[in-house]
């Protein structure tokens, strides 16, 4: 009866432990058929996403594995976000340091940009959670820009001023040598004269430069008689032509008007001539028209002089920018001339166009919007 009673037992035992080996595996196999799901994200801090859009700079938040969780799309357009990956190399530096001790951290980085010069990136870095890093952004390639024209334009002015300058005090003292010589104290007093005139001109320019570098229409704006405006700048340069026996001639169609800046566009109009007479040789011809063109005035100052190579043509604009250096230094020269034409038709709502072949002469076009009067008096 025990033996009985023993073999129940035993086969009880084996019943249950055969169940449960079957609901193991068979729970076992729906645990491997379930898809796996992937581990949760950081959560970013509420609000957070609000913020990050209202900041003028480039944002993006990154996680404790480098990985992109928000970025804003000023990030993506300036290329330090690509897919879910920070770039470049220094940020994600940047990154990795700031992880390690929790110190906020700023730095200029380069941010290459395909076809293109790179942009100058400040960023700032910081911890926004015990995980998650929070970078800041901001392109400051204009600004870069603008302190490198600043500081070149402030080295030309230096160089230049130290050349009149100089050549004025050397000529002071060679007159103070040659008192008893009336001829050698005449010559160097011309000289000095001159040098003077070149300084008073190159003082005079740096100042019309700087009133016309935000290129911001004239509060002097007025209708100006383009007839008058072609014959002032002609007369100016009217002395000069005739000692090199040049032929200056000017065609204006009659009836032409323009509104804008009266002294600016003078000393606009006035440059071109200027420098059509100055770079051209003796017996040449410079012709100055000004002609109707849809609802533009075109004024063309055009000669047969020495000409631009055409590599140089794309930089004649820039401040101190000579085409020959050596030939300004004896024409006295500024190199701000055509500076300031550029600067003249923009802040005049027009634009400067030239043409050049070396040896066949150039010719400059002040491109600038008719008074709408003349188009009402043409319009039945």
């Amino acid at each position: 009866m025990d033996m009985e009673a023993g073999w129940l037992l035993a086969g009880a035992v084996g019943v249950v432990a055969g169940a449960l080996i079957t609901f193991l595996w068979r729970f076992d196999e729906q645990r491997q058929s379930r898809p796996v799901e992937p581990p949760a994200a950081p959560d970013v801090p509420p609000g957070t996403e609000a913020v990050l859009s209202a900041l003028a700079s480039s944002a993006v938040v990154v996680d404790a594995s480098d990985e992109v969780l928000r970025a804003s799309a000023p990030a993506v357009a300036m290329g330090i976000v690509r897919g879910d990956t920070l770039h470049p190399e220094e940020l994600l530096t940047l990154v990795r340091q700031v992880r390690r001790d929790g110190e906020a951290r700023e730095a200029d980085v380069l941010v290459p940009v395909r076809r293109s010069a790179p942009l100058h990136v400040h960023a700032r870095v910081a911890p926004l959670t015990s995980r998650l890093i929070l970078v800041l952004a901001e392109d400051r390639t204009q600004a870069q820009r603008v302190e490198t024209i600043r500081r070149d334009f402030v080295a030309n002015v230096s160089h230049e001023l130290k050349t009149p300058i100089g050549a004025i005090k050397l000529l002071a003292e060679a007159v103070s040598e040659a008192r008893d010589d009336p001829a050698a104290v005449e010559r160097f007093s011309s000289r000095m004269i001159a040098e003077g005139d070149r300084l008073t001109r190159l003082v005079q320019q740096v100042i019309d430069l700087s009133r016309l570098q935000n290129d911001v229409f004239s509060d002097e704006a007025a209708v100006i008689k383009v007839g008058e405006l072609v014959s002032e700048a002609c007369e100016h340069s009217m002395t000069d032509a005739e000692a090199k026996g040049i032929d200056l001639r000017s065609t204006t169609e009659p009836d032409l008007s323009i509104l804008g800046d009266r002294a600016q566009l003078h000393a606009a109009v006035s440059n071109l001539v200027e420098n059509a007479v100055t770079y051209s040789p003796e017996g040449a011809r410079v012709a100055v028209t000004a002609a109707r063109d849809g609802e533009d005035v075109k004024i063309t100052v055009a000669d047969n002089g020495i000409g631009i190579p055409s590599s140089e043509l794309d930089r004649i604009f820039e401040r101190f920018y000579r085409v020959d250096p050596a030939r300004a230094r004896s024409t006295g020269g500024t190199g701000l001339g055509l500076s300031i034409v550029k600067h003249v038709a923009a802040s005049n709502g027009g634009t400067v166009e030239v043409w050049s072949e070396p040896g066949l002469g150039s010719s400059f076009t002040l491109v600038l919007p008719a008074h709408t009067h003349d188009l009402d008096e043409e319009t039945p």
